[in-house]
């Protein structure tokens, strides 16, 4: 029987357990939004929704803990700088796994693992886009008319 014996362990040595597991969290912090196996992706869920915990917190040690995990500095202070702060009223609940569809080659279970306010993020990022590229497009009242003077 396995009674208190938590965690998948993905048929691999515990090294290369860890290693799966923390290069799939540091995508999650970098992309926002990954697609893997159901099983993995439900790990990657409770390891990622620990660091966003911490991410909340901010102090020194909270830094140190998702440094020791995440494999790269960036991730980390995305992290800290732009994903905790959207769920700091927040008690859990970050994540969002979809199950999608079955892979072609050996009809494994994918999911989608994504930040439940993936979509609001992606709309507001996508308008703040188009305002850049409508203000570059605009030219320049005041530069045109010197230009047309000289």
């Amino acid at each position: 029987m396995r009674h208190k014996v938590d965690g998948r362990l993905f048929g691999r040595p515990a090294n290369q357990r860890k290693a799966l597991l923390r290069g799939i969290v540091t995508a999650l912090f970098d992309q926002q939004r990954i697609e893997t196996t159901v099983p993995k992706a439900k790990e990657a869920k409770r390891i990622a929704e620990r660091m966003i915990t911490f991410g909340i917190k901010g102090d020194l040690h909270s830094k140190r803990q998702v440094l020791s995990y995440v494999t790269d500095r960036t991730a980390a202070s995305k992290l800290f700088n732009d994903i905790a702060p959207r769920f700091q009223g927040r008690n859990g609940g970050y994540l969002r796994l979809v199950q999608t569809r079955q892979r072609l080659k050996d009809s494994a279970p994918m999911a989608i693992l994504e930040f439940i306010d993936y979509e609001t993020v992606k709309q507001a990022k996508g308008k703040a886009a188009k305002e850049e590229k409508a203000e570059k497009k605009k030219p320049d009242k005041k530069a045109a008319k010197k230009e047309s003077k000289a």
